[in-house]
């Protein structure tokens, strides 16, 4: 019996862990700005 609580409370600390290091990543993306879309290189297309 001491076991079997053992291993259920370990279970269920592992899954807040996880369901808590998942919505912190979450929250560090939403936080980060969005960054531009420009192109790093543009051609000239005036003598076609």
């Amino acid at each position: 019996m001491h076991r079997t609580l053992a291993a259920a409370l370990t279970a269920l600390t592992a899954a807040a862990l996880a369901v808590g290091v998942a919505l912190g990543i979450v929250a560090a993306l939403d936080a980060t700005p969005e960054q531009p879309n420009v192109p790093l290189v543009t051609f000239d297309r005036s003598g076609e």
